[in-house]
């Protein structure tokens, strides 16, 4: 048996990676504004924290978002909104199926957080214009997905859900026009305030009229929520603009990034052959949990006898099931048989997948389904309390850019929504009375460094060789190996592709470093070379394993300590 000891406090730090961009180069600002907060990013996260600080008297409240308000990544979720919301169930049901799901890796606190507060903030949402299923009876219809022993996911559209809470909170947006909002534009770095914390933030607009190019606007807090980093690796659910820009910034501006190794691969992502590259299309847990099954080539049950919840264990488990069984039979990907649901269900219940499908020219009524793992969230990323702070006085994080403690080592499904909706609203309750005194951005003598958007192609092949599902030690180190040659690079260029590119290389350089230092498999991390999950003293948790950077030099070390202090 290949084990190791759980991190223990106080474990040394290991530096590596020198030459990491302190700031990202970019031309001086040629226009200013100012905000009392400013929010990065346009999902369920970043709009309900805008509503929610609006509707506490906060002054002037902007939202930057990368492309246009609706193009994040919520509006893909396919499945749902999970809460105890159903009769019988119970927030502590729902806790202990976050609990195993996390494989012990959660922040119990955290976890209460979000299943306590959970079903209100699911009712505010839908008070807020958000139409989600009803049963013929007019009760809210639920269903289940993997890891969960109840029906407790809400949807919307049969699995159009992530499409219909973006539409209701734009519209909400829309309705306050007192919360300013920028498109097309890149959040490219803190400027920072004489003690260390956040006095504004520097963007560039693309194509905003008077407000095109580098800008600064100053403000007295600044919330993250800009999304995951999926773009790091070749296949993925993510969009384009996720390309880890919050995380990067973040860490540039002195947070600290918390279980990056923790990337979770969605088992069922549609698979379009070797070629294909950037975001691939989702088949939804939904899918299994309303009794499509997974197969081999010879029509065999791949998770018969894997796991007790079969077709719908935690997403990790059948991720590992799936790559087990290509690996043994040496094929490209299996199969999704979802023929027994019947045509008319397909169109009833999954209106999205089954227009896609047919635009590859399936029919899942009649067809089996090539499905396998691909890059579909990042369960870590910024390291928070339970209040969304973030560690450097005037910064919170929130969704999938934010490390809640909510998912451990693996997101239980249908969770993602539901901690920005959660945690987006304790952000807006501590805020206002937290708000920082306006401050002038003090001089920024940093080196700026960017290294070329043409590595990023070279950069996800390497992530998806030797930091994907499978990974050992000898992957990992050729992996840093070779990210610190792209560091080292440089971009004669100054443009939106390499600033997302040094984003992508600095946080695929922290989860390289984070996943070679946790040296066991836990939840959706998988190495090969140490294949049990390593055991934990009573009254402890596993640890986590913090990336923080200074003056150019990464560190990764390892703490046992689940969040910052909660105050």
């Amino acid at each position: 048996m290949s084990t190791s000891s759980p991190p223990t406090p106080g474990t040394p730090g290991t530096a590596g990676t020198p030459g990491l961009p302190q700031r990202l180069h970019a031309p001086a600002p040629g226009w200013s504004t100012r905000a009392d907060v400013v929010v990065v990013g346009s999902g369920i996260a970043g709009l309900t924290a805008a509503l929610r600080l609006h509707a506490e008297g906060v002054g002037r409240v902007m939202v930057v978002t990368k492309d246009v308000l609706d193009a994040g990544s919520t509006q893909w979720a396919q499945g749902g909104i999970a809460a105890a919301l159903g009769p019988g169930d119970t927030p502590l049901e729902h806790e202990e199926d976050t609990l195993v799901a996390g494989a012990g890796a959660c922040d119990p606190a955290a976890v209460r957080v979000l299943v306590s507060e959970g079903p209100e903030a699911v009712r505010e949402l839908i008070a807020l214009g958000a139409r989600f299923d009803h049963d013929p009876d007019g009760e809210l219809s639920l269903t289940r997905e993997g890891g969960h022993h109840r029906d407790r996911i809400a949807h919307a559209g049969g699995d159009a859900t992530g499409a219909e809470i973006q539409r209701a909170l734009v519209a909400a947006v829309e309705r306050a026009p007192e919360i300013e909002v920028i498109q097309h534009a890149l959040a490219v770095d803190v400027l920072p305030a004489a003690d260390g914390g956040v006095a504004g933030v520097t963007l560039h607009v693309m194509g905003e009229g008077q407000r095109d190019g580098v800008g600064a606007v100053l403000c007295r807090a600044l919330v993250l929520a800009s999304g995951g980093l999926g773009q790091v690796f070749q296949q993925t659910t993510n969009p384009a603009v996720s390309t880890g820009d919050g995380m990067a910034l973040a860490l540039r501006a002195g947070a600290t990034l918390r279980d990056l190794e923790f990337v979770q691969f969605h088992p069922t992502v549609m698979y379009l052959g070797p070629d294909a590259r950037g975001q691939q299309p989702l088949v939804s847990e939904a899918v299994r949990g309303e009794g499509a099954v997974l197969v081999d080539f010879e029509g065999r049950r791949i998770m018969d006898g894997v796991h007790e919840l079969g077709d719908l264990a935690p997403r990790d488990v059948v991720a590992k099931a799936i790559t087990r069984r290509m690996r043994e039979t040496g094929r490209p990907h299996m199969w999704l048989d979802g023929r027994a649901l019947g045509r008319a269900f397909w169109e009833r219940r999954f209106p999205t997948i089954l227009a896609t499908c047919e635009r590859l020219g399936i029919d899942p009524s009649t067809d089996l389904l090539p499905v396998a793992p691909a890059c579909h969230y990042a369960s870590g990323g910024v390291r928070t309390d339970l209040w969304g702070r973030a560690g450097v006085p005037g910064l919170y994080a929130t969704g999938e850019v934010a490390c809640s403690g909510v998912h451990g080592a693996n997101r239980l499904a249908s969770n993602s929504l539901l901690e920005g909706l959660v945690f987006s609203r304790r952000i807006a309750t501590v805020l206002p009375g937290e708000l920082r005194p306006w401050s002038e951005p003090v001089a920024d003598d940093r080196p700026p460094a960017l290294v070329s958007g043409e590595v990023r192609a070279e950069l996800q092949a390497v992530m998806t060789e030797r930091v994907g599902v499978l990974r050992n030690a000898a992957g990992l180190a050729e992996a840093a190996e070779r990210i610190t040659k792209l560091a080292a690079a440089g971009s004669e260029r100054v443009d939106l592709d390499a600033w997302q590119a040094t984003n992508l290389l600095t946080v695929a350089d922290a989860l390289t470093a984070a996943a070679a230092a946790r040296e066991e498999t836990r939840g959706s991390h998988w190495r090969e070379d140490f294949p049990e999950t390593a055991p934990t003293p009573p009254g402890r948790g596993p640890g986590h394993y913090d990336v923080t950077a200074s003056h150019g030099v990464r560190r990764v070390a390892a703490t046992s300590t689940s969040t910052p202090e909660d105050s």
